[in-house]
């Protein structure tokens, strides 16, 4: 089955936007609690779960009540520390902006994002970066972790897309299985937080720039 319209569904941190080392100091501070000192490859290692999820990996000794804390420590060091900074709290990868209003300009292109981010912490990253292309916007806060398909799977359902017309596009082995498991094609980014290694996907991207001109292979007019 196909349609018209295909859907590009983009994870965020790590893919779009360069956020490791706000992920890291703010992680590190809401850690700091429970004098546990993390190590920034650990965090980086988690990126792409729900918060929940990685905190939970990252401090198995601690009880459900504590990871609790240290969510909403982490959520409040990131939020002050996107309002201090701004857009260059989590900047842009090189490539990402033009990339994204290039493909955004085709007509039977339907832009999206699935993230491990929450509501509040998309909706102010799109907004820093004045991001409004994207039509469908998946969050932690109405699915299961990744590598579960929720995400992608109500991305489909909500667009009417099927997965023959839909790519994953992310920097993590979560992304990857994400996408497999919701029976879509997967393109892998070399510049994330997982070694590029690590990440079995149909296709692999070194530069935003190769992105429009792959798509255009999957999808032959």
């Amino acid at each position: 089955m196909t349609s018209a319209l295909k859907l590009i569904l983009f994870d965020v941190d790590g893919t779009l936007v360069d956020s490791e080392g706000s992920i890291v100091s703010c992680m590190q501070k809401a850690f700091e609690v429970y004098e546990i000192e993390l190590d920034p490859k650990d965090i980086l290692s988690i990126i792409g779960l729900s918060l929940p999820e990685a905190v939970a990996r990252l401090a198995p000794q601690l009880h459900a009540d504590s990871h609790d804390t240290l969510v909403e420590l982490y959520k409040d060091a990131f939020f002050r520390a996107r309002t201090e900074k701004g857009r260059e709290h989590t900047p842009l990868f090189p490539g990402a902006r033009e990339v994204l209003e290039a493909l955004h300009a085709v007509p039977e292109y339907i832009l999206g994002v699935a993230t491990g981010k929450s509501q509040r912490g998309l909706d102010g990253l799109l907004e820093a970066h004045d991001l409004k292309m994207f039509v469908t916007r998946q969050v932690a806060d109405h699915h299961p972790s990744k590598p579960h398909p929720s995400m992608v799977l109500t991305a489909m359902a909500d667009t009417g897309i099927p997965p023959a017309d839909t790519v994953m596009i992310g920097d993590t082995t979560f992304d990857m299985e994400m996408g497999r498991a919701a029976g879509v094609t997967t393109i892998a980014v070399d510049w994330g937080y997982h070694p590029a290694d690590q990440l079995v996907a149909d296709h692999r991207l070194s530069r935003f720039a190769d992105l429009p001109a792959l798509l255009r292979q999957i999808w032959p007019r």
